[in-house]
């Protein structure tokens, strides 16, 4: 029994331990950020028809550049329609695109025409090529700059494979057997044709001429059975001769811009493709 006269000391309390800080959650494993193969793989495929378009050039083998040049339009036109048949657009698929342009349609039909015509020109071929490659570039910054606001209907200024085709449809048309052009004209006439053809495709990628896109045909569309007769007599039509059909199609295309330019002006209608304006019924679905 206690004394109360002399309580015993009370016993210390045990010394507080710090409480152990509570474990924070592991992070999550941020997902690995992937690309579409297949319509990168047309696309990676178009790149190295320029490529190859260059290096058959370097080699003398004009005929398979220019071939190589219109496969890489093919190939052009179907990477972005693959993309959205399989919703597999992506940023990265846009940038990649833009770069095989660059090289398919940029770089290419210049390197081509100048090997192929241009080096006895001089300092004038090279110019004349260097101009078409940066009309090129500017071509293509200033279509993905303006993509949201230029009216899908339509192209601002020379689309850059209908450029390439130019320049390549014309070495196509004068390289083919049996034509013997030369004949005709001197080397060094051709090489002048063949500055102008250059310097021509290459300013009009940069001018605000209106060039229709063929964006708002809808395949998917019933269209009356005349329009199939009218596919098939186009094939056939070029069939009969590839190299001069082709070049002088694209001869027609390049020049619409101006026949449209010239329509709207007299009309009074704006030349300018590039609109905000999404409430029109007609401008449904047509800007981005």
């Amino acid at each position: 029994m206690t004394d109360p006269q002399n309580p015993s000391p009370a016993e210390p309390a045990p010394s507080a331990q710090p409480s152990a800080p509570a474990s924070a959650p592991t992070p999550a494993r941020p997902l690995r950020k992937g690309i579409y193969v297949l319509p990168n793989a047309f696309t990676v495929a178009a790149l190295f028809c320029g490529f190859y378009a260059i290096v058959m050039a370097m080699n003398g083998r004009f005929d398979h550049a220019t071939t190589a040049i219109f496969a890489a339009m093919i190939l052009d036109g179907l990477d972005g329609r693959v993309a959205r048949m399989t919703k597999t657009q992506s940023a990265f698929g846009e940038q990649m695109d833009s770069l095989s342009d660059m090289v398919s349609f940029g770089v290419a039909p210049a390197l081509v025409a100048l090997e192929w015509a241009m080096q006895g020109l001089g300092r004038w071929g090279w110019i004349a090529s260097f101009i078409y490659c940066a009309c090129a570039a500017l071509r293509l910054a200033r279509f993905n700059v303006n993509t949201s606001v230029v009216d899908k209907r339509w192209f601002q200024g020379l689309p850059s494979p209908s450029a390439a085709a130019l320049v390549a449809g014309f070495i196509w048309l004068m390289t083919d057997e049996g034509r013997n052009y030369d004949a005709y004209l001197s080397h060094n006439a051709i090489a002048w044709i063949m500055f102008g053809i250059t310097l021509y495709a290459g300013i009009t990628m940069v001018t605000n001429l209106p060039y229709y896109s063929f964006k708002d045909l809808r395949a998917r569309r019933s269209v009356p059975f005349i329009s199939v007769v009218l596919v098939v007599l186009v094939i056939a039509i070029i069939n009969i001769d590839p190299p001069l059909v082709l070049f002088g199609l694209f001869v027609l295309y390049a020049l619409s811009g101006f026949v449209v330019y010239a329509r709207r002006r007299a009309k009074g209608e704006p030349v300018s493709v590039i609109s905000v304006s999404t409430n029109e019924p007609d401008e449904i679905g047509l800007h981005r």
